[in-house]
């Protein structure tokens, strides 16, 4: 969910507004990015090194970005038949039903002021994918004092960044703990009207939950990112996972569809 110059298959470097912010228009050409444009344009974390795409997807090295790179020039994925899930060697990349059912998670006491903000806009974010699937997110509260990338004692942490670079990121299931972080920016608590904070989560812990971008499924939306995903369900331009400015429908807040909660429970039934 944020602002990114974002790879096209036949497209050079488009210019796309924030997920959540005002869209600003996209521009295209016939011209094939190179990698060393598409890594200059991939925003680049301080903290933990790895390279943020497409508004906010996570790639914890260089090879896996060089690898995001590769399979967006391979080939347009062609399946159309509102939810992908994240594909890779010939596997679906989702948690085990085991695992599903205990998504814990810790939220930083280092957000401050904002902490009780994000324990509610989680919960709530959670409550709607847990009603579509058969998923569960546990907030282990007693961990939030030592909420880091480092606590084993939960599968993902919560924390905060000052970055401007995007409102949130998330990551897949197939990340290691190190990488398995929701990261949500102190710009996510100004007005990011018509979202909320709550939507902004409800899309990334649907990464979270292996689901890709929706927008990634056609061509025509300009924001072609790769081929590693599965269609689940009929392309759905108003889906949780589609960016409003690619060709999204969705206008209002970000929030499940009917054929989101469909592909949910497909993939976790």
């Amino acid at each position: 969910m944020v602002k990114f110059h974002s790879v096209a298959l036949l497209a050079g470097l488009s210019i796309l507004g924030s997920a959540c912010g005002t869209p600003e228009p996209e521009t295209q050409d016939t011209q094939q990015v190179s990698f060393e444009e598409f890594r200059a344009s991939a925003h680049q974390e301080p903290e933990s090194g790895g390279f943020v795409v497409d508004g906010d997807i996570f790639l914890p090295t260089e090879s896996e970005l060089r690898e995001f790179y590769e399979q967006a020039v391979s080939g347009i994925g062609t399946q159309r038949d509102s939810l992908a899930v994240y594909y890779s060697g010939g596997r679906d990349i989702k948690w085990t039903a085991s695992q599903a059912l205990n998504l814990t998670y810790c939220v930083s006491t280092k957000f401050g002021t904002h902490y009780t903000r994000v324990v509610n806009a989680m919960r709530s974010a959670a409550a709607e994918w847990e009603a579509a699937a058969n998923v569960k997110f546990v907030h282990v509260s007693s961990q939030d004092s030592n909420c880091t990338n480092r606590n084993n004692n939960v599968v993902f942490d919560v924390n905060q960044t000052n970055s401007a670079q995007y409102l949130a990121r998330a990551f897949f299931p197939n990340y290691g703990r190190r990488d398995s972080n929701v990261i949500i920016s102190t710009s996510s608590f100004r007005n990011i009207s018509p979202w909320t904070l709550e939507g902004v989560i409800r899309h990334e812990l649907g990464h979270v939950l292996g689901f890709r971008h929706e927008h990634t499924r056609l061509t025509t939306t300009g924001c072609y990112e790769d081929n590693a995903w599965r269609a689940l369900t009929p392309y759905d331009a108003s889906s949780v996972m589609h960016y409003p400015q690619c060709s999204g429908t969705q206008t209002g807040d970000l929030v499940l569809t009917s054929t989101d909660r469909s592909g949910a429970r497909a993939l976790y039934p």
